[in-house]
């Protein structure tokens, strides 16, 4: 279970994206009954640094807090910035004990240059994918995920990406409620392709003359126990069936049929989570239709059996 994070910040680090950390991990919210943690900012000597943005931030503290961390996170920074051995070494050692190591944009070439990315499955920015692949051969860089999680190696894509993989980070170790909740909060969506496998492809862009399906969406979310096919949904959108298609991908950036289907799947993991149903009350409630349809998905999706699914979550709220 999560409880001490230390983020590493060296000269021109990305002030967003270490925003984004410091949102999610650095905001006491326990008197609204989300997880504390115990957040610390480290430089290699506990001195000021310098974001890219121009302005100076003081830390909490050196590299101490690295040692003992639960999660180590790198936000962006500017290409060409110096890693002092130290830092390097600092990161090697919490790869090494088992802590949660997690890049957001294009600190993961940090991760790199410490031999972390070594026969691992990650990403960063799309603009620095090809870089970072050139530097670091050995590393299974894919260039279309928002975030690539390969066991405790965590790295996102760019910018606002991180927001999406600090939720994926907070679904996984405190639960869908938990991190739907944070989300809300945050007034970001939980997740941005309706799913949460281990890869999260990027979505397509918005097209600027695509109307708006949301209400059309809204709809969906209240009626996932439904039959439901894209005949009715492009009615519901005042559209043919292959125009409703087209649309719904340019908006969402991906099929109907897989949005529903993964919107489906999430219902099941919070069931699962939060009630006593049985897998085929489960089935039956989050519109699969039988527990061999919510199997089969489940799996694809989660990369664990509804039960086995529902014993992790047990066992981690019990350790909580």
């Amino acid at each position: 279970m999560l409880r001490n994070v230390a983020v590493l910040v060296l000269d021109q680090v990305a002030p967003f994206e270490l925003g984004v950390l410091a949102e999610v991990f650095g905001t006491d919210r326990t008197a609204d009954g989300f997880p504390g943690y115990r957040f610390q900012l480290c430089s290699p000597d506990g001195g000021t640094v310098r974001t890219s943005s121009g302005f100076h931030l003081t830390p909490h503290a050196d590299l101490g807090p690295v040692e003992e961390a639960d999660l180590v996170a790198v936000p962006a920074h500017s290409q060409g910035t110096v890693v002092p051995g130290a830092v390097l070494d600092a990161l090697r050692r919490a790869d090494a004990r088992g802590a949660h190591l997690f890049s957001v944009c294009s600190g993961a070439f940090l991760l790199g240059e410490a031999g972390l990315l070594d026969d691992r499955e990650c990403t960063t920015h799309w603009r620095y994918v090809d870089e970072l692949q050139r530097r670091h051969p050995r590393a299974r860089v894919r260039c279309n995920s928002l975030y690539v999680h390969d066991g405790r190696l965590l790295t996102s894509a760019g910018t606002a990406a991180g927001i999406d993989a600090c939720l994926h980070l907070i679904r996984q170790e405190h639960g869908s409620a938990t991190a739907t909740r944070l989300a809300r909060r945050m007034v970001v969506p939980p997740h941005r392709d309706g799913g949460q496998s281990q890869y999260v492809e990027a979505p397509i862009p918005k097209a600027p003359e695509a109307p708006t399906l949301e209400p059309v969406l809204e709809w969906l979310m209240g009626h996932l126990d439904r039959t439901i096919t894209v005949e009715e949904l492009a009615a519901r959108a005042g559209m043919a069936p292959r125009t409703f298609a087209r649309r719904f991908r340019a908006e969402t950036g991906t099929t109907p049929h897989d949005w529903l289907t993964n919107q489906r799947v999430l219902l099941a993991r919070r069931l699962l989570e939060e009630t006593p149903l049985s897998v085929e009350a489960v089935a039956d409630q989050a519109g699969f239709g039988d527990a061999a349809a919510l199997r089969h998905h489940f799996s694809r999706r989660v990369g664990a059996t509804p039960h086995s699914y529902r014993t992790t979550f047990r066992d981690r709220a019990h350790s909580a």
